[in-house]
C-alpha cells in the first residue's frame, strides 16, 4: 500500500512539475553600457620629443586608415615581403631569416631569447640600464644560467670589458643594448661580433631605439641576432618589431633539443609565416594587418631619406640641443660626448628642482612629452627624444624654449 501511494504522489508531482511556468533567461542585459564609451573619442594632440612612441607623419597615418584585407592574402604577402627587404636595408644584413614580429620591442626580445636559448644555456647579458635588465629576466624565466657584467647608468662597454666577461662565463648567447633609452647611452659595437664568436658565443643586440639614428651595420659588425621596435625612428604605431638572424644563430635555433616555450613566436612558425624557409605559408597567428600597412611605410620613408641621411640629421639636431641644453646651465648625464645616443639625451634633474614638476609643467603649458628617467636612472634624469619624423631643428627650439619656461615657473626646493 505504501509503495502505492508514492508511486501516485510521484505521478501527481511530475505532472506538477509540467504544468509549471518555465522560467525564460530574459534578453534584457543587466549591466548598463558604460558612459565613457557613450561619448566620443578625445585625443589630445601632443608633441611627443619622449622617449617613444613618438609622432606619427601623415603619410604613415593615412597607412594605418587604409582598409583591410586578409591576413594571409597574396597582397599582404607581398607587403611583408617589402617589410623584409626594408629591415635587411636598416639593418644592413643579407639575412633570409629577417621579418617583423607581432609586438612591441619587448616582443622582439622574447623572440630572440625564447628561441636561441634552452634551460641551462649560460647567458651573458651586459647591464648599463633597464634593458639589460629585462633581457637577464627573460633569460631567467625560462630556466637560463644568467651571468651579469655591469656597468654604471650613463657609461659604456670595452671590448676589454666584454672579453674579460667571456673568458670568465663562457656564454653561449652575449646580450648588450646598443641605444640604450634609459640612459641615453650609445654602445660602440665594433669588434664585438668577432670577440663573440671567438669564443663560441652569439651575440643579441637590442637597437630598439637607435635604429635609423645612430650607425649600425648587422653583417659587418658580425651581430647574430638584432631587433628593434617600430614606434622610433621609424615613426609608425607601436605593435611589430623587426628582427634578423644571422646563419649561426639560425642553425642554433633549428638544432635545439627542445621546443621554444612559446608557440607565438616560435622560430619555425614565424619563418613560415614570413616566407622565409620556402614552403607555402600557413596560418600561424593573425597578423596586424594595420600595423604592417605603417611599418611598410615608416621604412619605406627611412629607404627613400637613405641611412646616411637620416644619421647624419639625427646626430645634427642632438648637437644643437646638447649646445642648447648646456646654455640653459643644465648638465648632460652622459659625460663621454662620443657615448652619447643622438636619438635620446638625458639631462641631469638640475639641483632644487622635482623631475616631474619640470615634466608636468612642459606638457601642461606647452602639449610636448618629455619624461623622467627610467630603472637605474629613474629620479636621475630628463629624458628628450628626437627620433625620425620628430628630429627637427624646430622641435630643438621649442623644446628648449618649453624647458627655460619650466625652470622659471617650477617651484624649487630649499636647499
Amino acid at each position: 500500500m505504501q509503495g502505492s501511494v508514492t508511486g501516485i504522489s510521484s505521478s501527481l508531482l511530475c505532472a506538477a512539475r509540467l504544468s509549471a511556468p518555465v522560467r525564460i533567461m530574459s534578453s534584457l542585459a543587466t549591466i548598463p553600457p558604460p558612459p565613457a564609451l557613450l561619448r566620443p573619442l578625445n585625443v589630445p594632440p601632443r608633441l611627443m620629443l619622449g622617449p617613444g612612441p613618438s609622432n606619427v607623419p601623415p603619410r604613415i597615418q593615412a597607412a594605418g586608415g587604409l582598409h583591410l584585407i586578409g591576413h594571409m592574402h597574396p597582397e599582404m604577402f607581398q607587403i611583408m615581403d617589402d617589410i623584409k627587404q626594408g629591415i635587411q636595408y636598416s639593418f644592413q644584413t643579407q639575412n633570409n631569416l629577417t621579418f617583423a614580429v607581432s609586438g612591441s620591442g619587448h616582443c622582439a626580445m622574447e623572440t630572440a631569447i625564447f628561441n636561441v636559448v634552452e634551460k641551462g644555456d649560460v647567458v651573458l647579458v651586459a647591464v648599463k640600464g633597464i634593458w639589460g635588465e629585462r633581457a637577464g629576466d627573460i633569460a631567467e624565466r625560462i630556466g637560463a644560467d644568467v651571468r651579469y657584467v655591469s656597468k654604471p647608468v650613463g657609461e659604456g662597454f670595452t671590448l676589454k670589458d666584454v672579453e674579460k666577461a667571456l673568458a670568465e662565463h663562457k656564454p653561449s648567447l652575449f646580450f648588450i643594448t646598443h641605444g640604450e633609452s634609459s640612459s641615453g647611452v650609445v654602445q660602440p659595437l665594433d669588434g664585438l661580433g668577432d670577440l663573440c664568436h671567438r669564443y663560441n658565443c652569439l651575440l643579441l643586440v637590442d637597437s630598439v631605439a637607435s635604429l635609423g639614428g645612430a650607425p649600425i651595420y648587422m653583417d659587418k659588425q658580425g651581430i647574430d641576432i638584432l631587433y628593434s621596435g617600430s614606434q622610433k625612428v621609424l615613426n609608425a604605431p607601436p605593435g611589430t618589431a623587426p628582427i634578423s638572424f644571422s646563419e649561426a644563430a639560425s642553425k642554433k635555433m633549428f638544432g635545439r633539443k627542445t621546443k621554444p616555450p612559446s608557440l607565438y613566436v616560435d622560430i619555425k612558425w614565424l619563418a613560415n609565416y614570413w616566407g622565409c624557409d620556402g614552403k607555402p605559408r600557413i596560418y600561424h597567428h593573425t597578423g596586424p594587418v594595420t600595423n604592417f600597412f605603417t611599418l611598410r611605410e615608416g621604412l619605406a620613408v627611412l629607404a627613400e631619406l637613405g641611412l646616411e641621411r637620416s644619421w647624419a640629421v639625427h646626430q645634427e639636431n642632438a648637437l644643437k640641443l646638447h649646445k642648447g641644453v648646456e646654455a640653459l646651465g643644465l648638465k648632460l648625464f652622459v659625460k663621454d660626448p662620443a657615448l652619447r645616443l643622438p636619438t635620446v639625451t638625458t639631462i641631469s634633474v638640475p639641483n632644487g628642482y622635482e623631475w616631474k614638476d619640470i615634466t608636468t609643467f612642459i606638457m601642461k603649458n606647452h602639449a610636448i612629452e618629455i619624461t623622467g628617467g627610467l630603472g637605474p636612472s629613474a629620479g636621475k634624469v630628463l629624458r628628450i627624444g628626437l627620433m625620425g619624423y620628430n628630429s627637427t631643428q624646430v622641435n630643438v627650439d621649442r623644446v628648449l624654449e618649453a624647458l627655460r619656461d619650466a625652470l622659471q615657473h617650477c617651484r624649487k626646493n630649499k636647499m
